[in-house]
């Protein structure tokens, strides 16, 4: 059977259900995961999209031909998949597209946490396999057994947050005001259960997990999937507010003045946060990111690390470093107490438990920040030829210290800025940044994007 062999992504398989990712297509990648992995049994859960029954079944009996026995979740998000994996001590396939709109489907498929297979190591096995029907010759037909982890998992969490801290706040002062909008995600069912046990004062948007998305999109990063909870953060009062992407593993906040929070920002304050936790400890930290994060790790005697993009690398680094923590900009957080994994509850909690410690405004963490740091934000732009666009750039700034981790990052003494390809589109996406001023940045990025797009 042909299989679209661009559904194989660097960090996971994704495509349009179901032209490009279907059920007989599904059935050869389960089959491909147990025969690479030689695995006995896998955890398999699955998101709340239309397609994902349907994608669930084909996988599953995929395994189980393959004589491997099947691990039923349910219906979960990301982080307690990473949860169940890392528990139970067992490889996982996790049915879902994260924050694409609601025809795609895909796996995150984890080896052992916290090592998933990514492009480089495993995800182009597959391919191969899929396209071959190559398979190790089962001797057994696998089964399925179902279990259900939910509980477990909100009490888990709960012990990562300190509860008397939050208690003490809402006794001092008043219980903290909190909004969330889970977008018909996967991330509703748990952050109630979570929150219900948490001395707050909660309201929630779109709990409900829905694979039409009658809402708006899965994506916060895009700003019309966010704009109704920045609103509301404003003109209701609350003291900040949370997003999160489809299938939950990335987090996004609203401050008090209904402002969207750079990722680069929440991770200098919560990795600085992390190391009153954790003296001395490494935090991790992406290419794009500003230069606010390695500051305010260095400045609280933390030991920062650069990294490259993607969830697959940035766990096996953190393993490898035995980091506490990590940041990417675009809205994932890791942390060693949840096995080195990304959550989107997870850093939720972290800065309901930092505001209520310190008793602040959010807005007022960010103002110090804001005033030194001046950030573009992601600019994305279509190019015909990626390699030589970079080409171009690392050849523009060669009197710049240029390094090349992941795609091409250029610093100067008061800016800097990375241009990385896309993985699955012709898009360069530059990153820049300056610590002089507003005007040298959009100086600077207008005379980056200027040679980007000819």
């Amino acid at each position: 059977m042909q299989v679209n062999p661009a559904i194989f992504k660097a960090y996971d398989i994704r495509g349009v259900y179901p032209t490009e990712l279907n059920e007989d297509a599904a059935y050869l990648i389960g089959r491909a995961f147990a025969s690479f992995l030689q695995v006995e049994k896998v955890i398999v859960g699955r998101d709340m999209r239309v397609s994902s029954p349907a994608i669930f079944d084909a996988v599953t009996r995929g395994l189980t031909d393959q004589g491997a026995d099947v691990t039923d979740i349910g219906m979960v998000s990301t982080d307690q998949y990473y949860y169940a994996c890392a528990t139970l001590g067992l490889a996982g396939m996790m049915v879902t597209a994260s924050h694409n709109p609601a025809q795609y489907s895909g796996f995150k498929m984890v080896r052992k946490m916290p090592y998933l297979l990514s492009g480089d190591e495993g995800i182009q096995d597959l391919r191969r396999l899929v396209e071959s029907e190559e398979f190790a010759t089962p001797t057994r037909k696998g089964e399925i057994t179902t279990i259900d982890l939910n509980e477990e998992f909100v009490n888990y969490v709960l012990t990562l947050v300190d509860v008397k801290a939050l208690q003490l706040h809402a006794a001092a002062a008043a219980p903290l005001r909190v909004i969330a909008d889970t977008g018909n995600g996967m991330v509703g069912p748990a952050l109630q259960a979570i929150y219900s046990r948490l001395p707050l004062e909660f309201e929630g948007m779109y709990l409900d997990p829905d694979g039409t998305l009658p809402n708006h999109g899965l994506d916060p990063l895009q700003p019309e999937n966010r704009a109704e909870l920045q609103a509301r953060v404003l003109a209701e009062g609350f003291d900040i507010g949370f997003l999160f992407d489809g299938d939950g593993d990335r987090f996004f906040a609203v401050d008090d003045r209904g402002t969207f929070i750079s990722g680069d920002f929440l991770t200098a304050i919560m990795g600085q946060y992390m190391l009153e936790r954790y003296a001395g400890a490494k935090i991790l930290y992406d290419v794009r990111a500003s230069w606010a994060v390695p500051d305010l790790i260095s400045a609280k005697g933390g030991t920062p690390l650069m990294e490259r993009v993607g969830h697959a690398f940035i766990k096996q680094r953190m393993a490898s470093e035995d980091a506490v923590f990590a940041g990417e900009v675009t809205g994932h957080y890791y942390f060693k107490d949840f096995f080195y994994a990304d959550s989107g509850i997870l850093p939720s909690l972290l800065l309901l438990e930092l505001l209520a410690r310190r008793n602040i405004k959010m807005s007022d963490l960010l103002k110090e920040l804001e005033a030194k740091y001046f950030i573009s934000g992601e600019i994305n732009s279509k190019v015909a030829d990626v390699k030589g666009c970079l080409a171009t750039l690392a050849t523009r700034y060669a009197d710049a210290k240029v390094e090349y981790m992941d795609g091409v990052s250029v610093t100067y003494d008061t800016w800097h800025f990375n241009v990385r390809g896309s993985n699955t589109e012709p898009l360069i996406r530059l990153n820049l940044e300056s610590v002089a001023s507003p005007a040298e940045m959009e100086d600077k990025r207008d005379e980056v994007l200027a040679i980007i797009r000819g």
